[in-house]
This record gives structure tokens, C-alpha cells and sequence, in this order.
């Protein structure tokens, strides 16, 4: 039987596919792209490939031979100077689409965010229709560089037929975000960190939910579609307070301002040092937070039978998870 090749498998999502994937069949030959060290590097039943998805020519070599990919490859930062990130996401889904055509695979499922689409300053709720906000999410180059790799993506679909679905989770959370990237909010709330309610609102979806909404969308999913998964829409102040209720950590009482947020950070930025601490929330995350990145996932549950499960078990897992990381 021909491989399923995954990119980024060592992620948040990845890591959970990786195992949904060896759960639904055990016999199916996997097959990772990794440019380190993976934890299968020793496991007879999983192949690892050693490579990067800024090299066309590694690319090329891990799918020979492969009958489906998923590409979760990626990197995630909120750094408005860091333009690694366009090699890694618009040149990597380039040399996915161009290998997947050579090798002739059967399907790929292609990894965005709901951010290309499902951000504005006031509270709507998006779908797959809705168009890319450059706009909003312009000094971001995390978001604009996912806009530019969905578009390569669906390009290829377009142009040359290639089988390819765009699948586009919200705010991952859970446990086994081993980098902490995605829940990084949760952290710094749980830390003490957050010191204001902010003024937007968000989407979030377990990454175990979202793994198993991969697998539908390479079963089910048409190609040259894009599926947004997401899970409820609440405001920050919602998700704040009930982190709160899960954790026992005391929920802030007051909200301010954008302008007054930043000011603040910057201030406290200043100040934590004095006492030997680090005030680690940065000037990306409050504007972010100031935005509404509601979604649907309609489409999703009409066509592949997505599913969320309870936010508030997502939640409790993930604050169990960062803490016991914490605790280790």
C-alpha cells in the first residue's frame, strides 16, 4: 500500500493526526517530512524523512511513491519582522502542489488558518466566502503569508486540476501543544499575565476535533474547496471568565481602550524587570485582541460531518495540560 505523507507532523495538529491516523489503521504506512528530530524517529511502523519544505528537491523525494498528503507544515509568530515565514508557508505550499502534480498523488489536504478570512474589527461571523483581509491583518506577516499560500493552493487546483482542499481550523486548543504556541493566551492568563479584558472576540477548536475534520476533508472534501473549522464564538471576555471558572485564577475586571492596552503593556514591559519578572504579552496580541475572529463551520458539518466537541472540556483539558508542563 502507498504511503500517506504528513508535513509537520512535530506540531500541535500534526501530532494529533499523526495519531488519529494510526488509530483508524494501524497497518497503513505513514510517512513524515521533518526536518528534525521527531518522536517516531524510532518507530518501525512510521517512515521519516529528513527534510525541509523550503527545498523543492525534499519535497520531491518524501512524496515519491505517496498516495495522499497532508501538509501541515508551517511555523507560527506574531513578530511583524519575521518573513521566514513566507519561505516556509507560500514557497512550501508551491513545492507541495508541484511535487503532488509530478508524483501524481490522489489527494491533498493543505493547512491554512481562519484568520485569511474570519478576522474584522466588528462582531460577523464569516464563511468560506468571505473575502481575504489584507486589510485587517496587513503587519501580520503570519496571516499574510497564509492568504498567499491558500491562494497558491487554490491556483494549482484552478489551473492544473491538482486534488487539492484547503482546510482552515480557528484557534487550536487542547492538550499536547508542545511548543506553546497556540495556547499561549491560555498560559499567559493562567500566569498572571493578562491584566485587562480585551475588546474583540475569537474562535477556538480542539485540535483533536480539528485532526479528525483533516481526515473528513481528505475523505470527503472537494477539491478547490475550503472548509473553515471552528467551534464557538465568543467574546475574550467570555473565554477569560471562563477560564476563570476551570483554573480558579481570578478573572480581570477591567477593560480599556486599544490605545490604553498598549500603552500599558509597554509600561509594565518596563516595569516587571525592576522586580526580576518578564511581562511577556506584546504589542501583536493586544491588537489582535481587539479584533473579531468569529467563523461558521457549516459548511464543514453539511459536507464532511465536522463535529466540535464542548468548548468547556477543551478548556479544562487545556488547562490541565499547561499545567501539569508546568509542574514537570
Amino acid at each position: 500500500m502507498k504511503p500517506i505523507l504528513v508535513t509537520g507532523a512535530t506540531g500541535f495538529l500534526g501530532k494529533h493526526l499523526v495519531g488519529q491516523l494510526r488509530r483508524l489503521d494501524p497497518d497503513a504506512p505513514v510517512r513524515l517530512l521533518c526536518r528534525g528530530p521527531s518522536p517516531w524517529d524510532q518507530d518501525p511502523q512510521i517512515e521519516v524523512v529528513r527534510g525541509d519544505i523550503t527545498s523543492l528537491e525534499d519535497v520531491r523525494r518524501a512524496m515519491a511513491g505517496a498516495r495522499q498528503v497532508y501538509h501541515l507544515a508551517g511555523a507560527v509568530t506574531r513578530d511583524p519582522r519575521d518573513t521566514r515565514l513566507y519561505r516556509v508557508h507560500v514557497d512550501g505550499a508551491r513545492h507541495v502542489c508541484e511535487a503532488a502534480l509530478a508524483c501524481g498523488v490522489e489527494k491533498v489536504v493543505a493547512v491554512s488558518s481562519s484568520g485569511t478570512i474570519a478576522v474584522s474589527r466588528d462582531p460577523v461571523i464569516h464563511d468560506e466566502q468571505s473575502g481575504y483581509k489584507h486589510q485587517v491583518v496587513g503587519e501580520w506577516p503570519y496571516y499574510l503569508s497564509k492568504i498567499f499560500a491558500e491562494k497558491v493552493a487554490l491556483h494549482y487546483a484552478q489551473r492544473s486540476g491538482l486534488p487539492i482542499v484547503v482546510v482552515s481550523p480557528s484557534l487550536l486548543l487542547g492538550p499536547g501543544d508542545d511548543h506553546g504556541s497556540s495556547t499561549r493566551d491560555v498560559a499567559l492568563f493562567l500566569d498572571g499575565q493578562i491584566r485587562t479584558l480585551p475588546l474583540g472576540g475569537l474562535n477556538f477548536v480542539d485540535a483533536r476535533d480539528a485532526a479528525a475534520g483533516l481526515i473528513a476533508a481528505m475523505r470527503s472534501g472537494r477539491p478547490g474547496e475550503r472548509y473553515l473549522l471552528g467551534g464557538p464564538n465568543w467574546t475574550f471576555r467570555e473565554l477569560i471568565e471562563a477560564v476563570s471558572i476551570i483554573s480558579g485564577v481570578r478573572a480581570p475586571k477591567m477593560s480599556l481602550p486599544l490605545g490604553a492596552s498598549l500603552w500599558g503593556g509597554r509600561l509594565l514591559r518596563r516595569v516587571y524587570p525592576l522586580a526580576g519578572k518578564t511581562f511577556r504579552l506584546d504589542d501583536a496580541s493586544i491588537k489582535m485582541s481587539a479584533l473579531f475572529w468569529y467563523c461558521t463551520s457549516a459548511k464543514a458539518r453539511a459536507e464532511l460531518g465536522f463535529e466540535a466537541r464542548d468548548p468547556m472540556e477543551t478548556l479544562r483539558d487545556t488547562i490541565d495540560d499547561l499545567r501539569r508542563r508546568k509542574a514537570a
